[in-house]
């Protein structure tokens, strides 16, 4: 993915005045990869701000530096009047309030509280330092800084590593309002993907031919394979993104009515901090089973995000469907073999089946630091002397056992 670089500020200098140098180079840091920027000005007591051009990336979970320094006559004025202040753009004319520094006196607010500081890395430094990253600390920062006469500032925009899903709820496809398909990935372990990561997506051979939201409340959907339902062989009509000769490219239906329209979600998620695994037990378990199964075992159900992530991330590949929190089966593939769905690696989904039929194993997410009970000698079974043969077959009564 490629960016423009941020913005320089909101004023524009005089180039008689001004001449700068601007040296950016990526150092090593106890604290993670960070972008150091150096800016050399001439004598005045207007404020300078400097973004590194780009982006930062960071994972959930990380300790990223979104970074940025500022410059005037410190000799003349001391940095004790200096405001430093970090927005993130919720929206193209909305901005929320991240951190807020005036001489000793600092203050993050909302879900930043405990997890922002100032780098603090010598005089001019304004960097944020962001601990436990998380899904929702993705997009754009304003970095600005301000004393009593003057003001100017920059922008970092924050990436993360991850995998963009396709999703729609056992409804069917074409179910879901914007704020349906938010919650949608909320409940899956994700948030609605932007643009760029879409697009990142389909260059990372993303093919899927069901249009959904994205969290700048357009609707698009990316094609490899170009295909007369998707948008025709030729991308004909269709404003694509990056399409080439083939036809392929990120389809765009532009904003929609969030509140009447309706499509499918393409879902964001990141790193997983716990560990997804598929537990079979000796015999194929309905749905209303699958919580019970995992519960024995120290976990919960996988939601369909966390199943992603595993996939994508820790290379899980398991040629067995299971149930998952949502109600669908799925399974994931790293190493594409015919028998087990084609030969594109992938999450292989089964739809939702009848959540009474007995077809499946589960696969369970265990959170970190969770204790796994199965060594101790954990399984399965019907307390009181029921049991097959006894004849309480009622998934209800289904309890672990230790054996």
């Amino acid at each position: 993915m490629v960016c423009a670089p941020a913005a320089l500020g909101r004023g524009v200098l005089p180039a008689a005045v001004w001449g700068i140098l601007l040296l950016t180079a990526s150092v090593e840091a106890q604290r993670g990869r960070k972008k150091v920027v150096h800016v050399l000005e001439g004598e005045s007591g207007s404020v300078v701000v400097q973004t590194a051009p780009g982006q930062v990336v960071s994972h959930r979970g990380g300790t990223i530096v979104l970074p940025c320094r500022y410059h005037y006559e410190a000799a003349a004025q001391g940095h004790d009047g200096v405001r430093l202040k970090w927005t993130k753009v919720v929206d193209p004319l909305a901005f929320a309030d991240v951190f807020v520094a005036l001489g000793p006196q600092h203050r993050a607010f909302g879900s930043y509280r405990g997890r922002a500081e100032l780098q603090n890395d010598g005089p001019g430094d304004a960097s944020l330092v962001l601990r436990n990253v998380t899904l929702q600390d993705y997009g754009r920062y304003e970095c600005e800084v301000t004393n009593e006469l003057e003001d100017d500032a920059g922008m970092v925009k924050l990436d993360l590593e991850g995998v963009v899903f396709p999703y729609h709820p056992r409804g069917g496809r074409y179910k879901l309002t914007f704020a349906e398909a938010q919650r949608a990935c909320a409940e899956q372990d994700g948030i609605l993907a932007s643009a760029e990561q879409l697009h990142a997506a389909w260059r990372d051979g993303l093919d899927w031919c069901n249009a959904g939201w994205l969290r700048d409340g357009s609707v698009q959907y990316p094609v490899s394979q170009p295909r007369e339902p998707c948008g025709g062989l030729n991308g004909a009509g269709n404003a694509g993104a990056g399409g080439g000769a083939n036809g392929g490219g990120v389809r765009n239906y532009g904003y929609r009515h969030n509140a009447e329209e309706r499509y499918d979600a393409f879902c964001f998620t990141s790193n997983l901090p716990g560990r997804v695994f598929f537990l079979k037990p000796l015999r194929p378990v309905p749905f209303a089973g699958a919580a019970r199964a995992c519960a024995a075992r120290g976990a919960s159900v996988a939601k369909v995000g966390q199943l992603f992530a595993a996939w994508k991330l820790q290379l899980l590949d398991r040629c067995t469907a299971g149930w998952l929190a949502d109600g669908s089966a799925r399974y994931p593939i790293v190493n594409p073999r015919a028998r087990c769905g084609g030969l594109r690696p992938g999450v292989r989904s089964l739809g939702f089946p009848d959540a009474s039929r007995r077809l499946f194993g589960v696969y369970c997410y265990r959170a970190p630091g969770a204790p796994d009970p199965a060594p101790g000698g954990w399984g399965w079974g019907w307390a009181g002397g029921g049991g097959w043969a006894g004849g309480a077959r009622d998934p209800a009564a289904w309890t672990p056992l230790r054996v």
